[in-house]
């Protein structure tokens, strides 16, 4: 009996244990997110900008005339957000926006020359740092990292508790 009370007090004890900080995935995570963005910020900021807005004058420069949800969704930010992003963009001169040709309700919004300027020395640099970040893995890792990563994702999306 006295057996039994321990065990059952013991398995009690383990479910009720937290985490350590260093065995949650996702403190790890965290950390290289905000190391990559801090590295991102350095290699962005002599080019006069952000890292959001080089995000979002990256995707124009792909996309030109992109929506602004459309944009705020390929840069991962809330509309809301790069509602501010684009304000600032167009009050550098970086960005123009008008309308679309045939939904007067559409901003279409495409980089200024000035923008591709900023874009292209920021770019150099970022580049810089996605280089040498990548030069630390072999092709291999780098495969396996990316299979990873996106396991992480497809986890982390499809976790039964966004649906509560």
């Amino acid at each position: 009996m006295v057996v039994n009370a321990y065990i059952t007090a013991r398995i009690r004890t383990m479910v009720r244990m937290r985490m350590s900080f260093d065995e949650r995935l996702g403190s790890h995570l965290k950390r290289v997110e905000q190391e990559l963005q801090a590295a991102k910020a350095a290699a962005v900021k002599p080019a006069g900008l952000t890292v959001p807005q080089y995000a979002a004058l990256f995707v124009l420069d792909e996309q030109p005339g992109i929506s602004a949800a459309e944009l705020a969704r390929r840069c991962l930010v809330t509309p809301q957000t790069m509602t501010t992003i684009l304000r600032n963009l167009d009050s550098a001169g970086l960005i123009e926006r008008t309308p679309h040709p045939l939904h007067k309700h559409v901003i279409e919004t495409r980089p200024t020359a000035a923008g591709r300027k900023a874009l292209d020395q920021a770019d150099e640099r970022a580049a810089g740092v996605e280089r040498r970040l990548a030069a630390e893995f072999s092709e291999e890792e780098l495969t396996t990292l990316r299979a990873l990563l996106a396991r992480v994702s497809e986890t982390l999306t499809t976790d039964p508790i966004l649906k509560s």
